[in-house]
Formats: C-alpha cells, structure tokens, sequence
C-alpha cells in the first residue's frame, strides 16, 4: 500500500459527512462523485482504516488516499483567471462569459483555480472552490474558498444572508425607475430589487436600460427569470428573452459587479468590484 496524501481534520464547529468534508481535500480524487468512488473502492482511509459515505467527520481525524494502481490521466487546463482578491482562507476571481463554474466537463472554472491560487497554508488547506454559481454566459465577482473550515464558513454566510450581491444588466423596454421583483421562482419565494441607472433609445429595442440589481434570494436564474416576468428580459438572454428581441452573438448581458461581507476570519469589511464589461460601455459610452 503506498500512500498518496494525507490530511488531518481540524475541530469541526458541525459534523459533517465525509463525503462533502472530503471534496476538495486531495488534489488527485477533487470532486463529490470521484471521493464517493474512491471510498467504495476503499482508497481512502479514517484513521488507517476503510470508511464509508455515511461517515461522520468531527476532527482530529486522519483521512489518507492511497495508491490505486492506476496511471493517471488527468490533464491541466490551461485558463488564466483574473483574480481580484486573495488571501490564506478564500480569493474572488473574475468569471468570464461562457465557461460553467463547475460539473463533468474538463473546461470549467473549478479545473482552473489550481493553477490561478497560491496555495494556503493553513492545515486544513484544499482544493479551492467556489462557494456559489454564475450561469455560464454570466460574468463577474465569484467567491472562492482554499479552506476546510472557510468554505463552510462562507456557505454558513450565503445562508445566513449575509453577502450582498450586486450585479448590473442591460434590460430591453420602458421600466419603471425603481422597483421590487417578487415572483416565485421554481416555487420558492423570491426577491430581487433594481435601480434603473440609465435608458437610451434604440429602434430596434426601442428602450435599454442600465440596471442595478439586488437579489435578496438566490434562486437558479432569479434575475433573468424575474426581469423577463415583468415584460423586461435581458438583452442577449437567449433562454428567458422575446424571440422577436433576442440579440445573438453578443452574449448575455449581465454581470456580477460586486460581493459586499465581513471577512469570516480577518473580521474585516470587504467590498471587491469588478468592473462593468466593455460591451455595456458601447451602449452606455458614458460609464
């Protein structure tokens, strides 16, 4: 038997199954589904002996991979990332349009943190990931965790409603200056506030709107499902647009500008923005 990594479990406000505390932990065995495989092939070790899904983590265990006999074959993706924040416990990256956050394909945001992050040094460093999504033709501020416990932390924060999240987006229509959104959005309660910044006419959109926007929930495709619900679709959205109005080759316009929280560690306010993309600025040149 030959051991491949090793990890020693710091103290754990929350038990936690192994099988969410262990993503993330091993750079070779780094996703959900491949940790629950190379627990049923008993490859990983609690305390030098096989385990199961259903174990309970709550620190001070030693969690070890060991050799499975096989080559590897997995590749690097090679993406450069920009990167607007970064610290020991978590960094904010800037997402471009068109990639997924995470999932089954090789080209995704989580495949490429490895080589845009320095490692932490904390003891219960893993493998960075993102705390949250952002549809794939989304682009902007996303929230990353390099730690066991900052990981949790964060999600305990999304949870608690404690990170605002602002994004910008371009709407088609006549809109109302200001307003509240609330539709339910796959059944669930939900809430997003806008500010309209600025409106321009267009013939062929006849209005497009500069909008700021505030999602008090985090429903999949809130945003994009509320504005469309109210006769306001985003400009470029594909999914949730007017067929008659939907624009293609330009991609979606929205964008997450800017995460709002206290640094669950540091206990330090941190606002990071990024900037409204290049493609708003040829609507709205004066930005």
């Amino acid at each position: 038997m030959k051991i491949l990594e090793t990890h020693i479990v710091p103290h754990q406000k929350n038990p936690i199954r192994i099988q969410e505390y262990a993503v993330g932990i091993f750079k070779t065995v780094a996703t959900k589904s491949a940790i629950k495989k190379a627990i049923k092939k008993e490859l990983i070790l609690v305390n030098d002996e096989p385990t199961s899904t259903a174990k309970i983590i709550i620190g001070e265990e030693k969690i070890t991979l060991i050799d499975h006999g096989e080559k590897s074959t997995q590749k690097q993706l090679i993406l450069k990332l920009s990167v607007l924040y970064e610290d020991d416990y978590l960094a904010v990256i800037e997402k471009p349009a068109g990639i997924l956050v995470s999932g089954n394909k090789f080209k995704t945001i989580d495949n490429a943190l490895q080589q845009n992050l320095q490692r932490s040094i904390q003891s219960d460093a893993v493998r960075p990931r993102a705390v949250h999504r952002l549809d794939y033709p989304t682009t902007g501020v996303l929230l990353i965790g390099k730690t066991s416990s900052s990981i949790q932390a964060l999600n305990q924060l999304f949870e608690n409603k404690k990170i605002e999240k602002i994004y910008h987006a371009i709407t088609i229509g006549k809109l109302e200056p200001e307003g509240r959104i609330q539709f339910e959005v796959d059944e669930k309660q939900s809430e997003s506030i806008y500010k309209v910044i600025a409106t321009v006419s267009s013939k062929r959109f006849s209005k497009l709107n500069l909008v700021k926007l505030s999602p008090k929930t985090g429903r999949r495709h809130q945003l994009r499902k509320h504005l469309s619900a109210i006769g306001n679709p985003i400009l470029g959205d594909q999914e949730y647009g007017k067929e008659e109005l939907i624009l293609k080759g330009k991609g979606l316009y929205l964008h997450a500008s800017r995460l709002d929280f206290i640094h669950p560690f540091k206990m330090e306010h941190l606002e990071i923005n990024s900037p409204i993309p290049l493609k708003f600025k040829k609507i709205f040149d004066y930005i």
